[in-house]
């Protein structure tokens, strides 16, 4: 069997999925899904956050079949979530973008692919029958972006999502200390210390080396072949997307844009200006500056400083359908997953995939219902079904003061 076994009742929820990943992988692999930035602070707020509303049902009201549709960007879409960029899912489990893409066409979601994947973007496109966003990193400068653009056009990627929050890499304790970094230096008296946690995951290990073992990137392509790994971090120094860098990459597109990682109010005007079709608020799973507000928190704000000019997305910390919903409360047209799902991918590989995607959805459905709302778009487009306990009492938008 490749994976565990993520069938109800065992696996009810993306916790119990979390679980049977941990027990699959290496501590090195594991901790590289799993990790934050810095103390984890935010990490751990990102969830907590969804703590802080609560919802406002509507009862005695007949709800016989709720519609999850959304459109975003004049694509429909058949769950209110789309399978966000994981980067390296590849090391999660053989083949990971494309098992994970495939999934999301058949649940009849979006799948966005990482910069940072394992398999070639071709591969991962025709793997699924549903829209497909390519997430943009500028690694190895303008030129090599410029390629990496046309293929994802040529492949039909519907959407560019150009990451704007990597001006350097951040710094993830956990997996430095479990040996993630020395996993992929390629360096084996590096390597040498953590191979026995390799070695206790037979599974893991088996499946790894049969899909070729240590990855590169080959949808970065520079003059000496793909990227390396361990390239990564002095690449982002070195390429560090601008506001001015919108403009030739939308000229290069010739499609949608979407801005991702806007955290606060004056990033998301400046996008708005800037001509971007879409926006997704996000700290990048707190895995870059740790001890900024979660997302959810500063949805409101966000939402408030676009004043409905473009879609808005979000990600972070969502683990229930019911997280999902108060995104949508609050004022989100979307959301993005990724550490869900990737949990799923490395418990089951498709499998866990779909379970995941299954579990939110179920949990959405029965959310929707229990609130006494068919769609939504009803929970869009009004606050009543939420309120916050703190910061935005009855999901009304405000402004946050930060730190500058």
């Amino acid at each position: 069997m490749l994976g565990a076994d993520v069938s109800s009742p065992g696996v009810l929820n993306i916790d119990d999925l979390r679980s049977r990943a941990k027990n699959r992988l290496p501590a090195m692999v594991f901790n590289y899904i799993d990790s934050g930035a810095d103390r984890e602070q935010t990490l751990s707020q990102n969830c907590n956050a969804y703590n802080e509303i609560l919802f406002r049902p509507r009862c005695a009201v007949s709800v016989p079949s709720c519609d999850l549709g959304i459109s975003v960007l004049d694509q429909q879409f058949q769950l209110p979530f789309l399978l966000g960029p994981v980067g390296s899912s590849r090391m999660f489990y053989p083949q990971g973008e494309v098992v994970a893409a495939r999934e999301a066409g058949k649940a009849g979601t979006g799948y966005t692919l990482s910069t940072l994947s394992g398999c070639l973007l071709e591969d991962v496109k025709a793997a699924t029958n549903g829209p497909a966003w390519y997430q943009l990193y500028l690694l190895g400068g303008k030129e090599v972006a410029l390629k990496t653009i046309a293929r994802a056009k040529k492949a039909g990627f519907s959407a560019i999502v150009v990451t704007i929050d990597t001006p350097v890499s951040g710094l993830r304790e956990r997996d430095i200390r479990a040996g993630t970094q020395q996993l992929l230096s390629r360096n084996p008296f590096v390597m040498l210390p953590f191979i026995p946690q390799m070695l206790v995951k037979p599974c893991w290990l088996t499946q790894w080396l049969s899909d070729g073992g240590l990855m590169s990137f080959p949808n970065v392509q520079l003059d000496d072949g793909p990227m390396g790994y361990t390239a990564i971090g002095p690449a982002l120094e070195q390429s560090v997307v601008t506001w001015d860098d919108l403009s030739w990459i939308r000229e290069a597109w010739g499609g949608k844009m979407i801005v991702k990682g806007v955290h606060i109010g004056d990033d998301a005007k400046k996008a708005v200006d800037l001509g971007v079709d879409a926006i997704v608020v996000s700290n990048h799973g707190a895995r870059q500056l740790d001890s900024v507000a979660p997302t959810i928190r500063v949805l409101p704000e966000i939402v408030d400083a676009v004043n409905d000019q473009i879609d808005v997305l979000l990600d972070g910390g969502i683990r229930r359908g019911g997280d999902v919903v108060k995104a949508m409360c609050l004022g989100a047209k979307g959301v993005l997953v990724g550490r869900a799902y990737a949990y799923g991918l490395a418990a089951g590989g498709g499998a866990g995939v779909a379970r995941a995607i299954e579990i939110l959805r179920t949990d959405i459905m029965r959310t929707m219902k229990l609130l006494g709302c068919d769609s939504v778009d009803g929970t869009a487009a009004t606050s009543r079904y939420c309120g916050q306990t703190r910061h935005y009492p009855r999901c009304t938008p405000t402004t946050h003061t930060y730190s500058k």
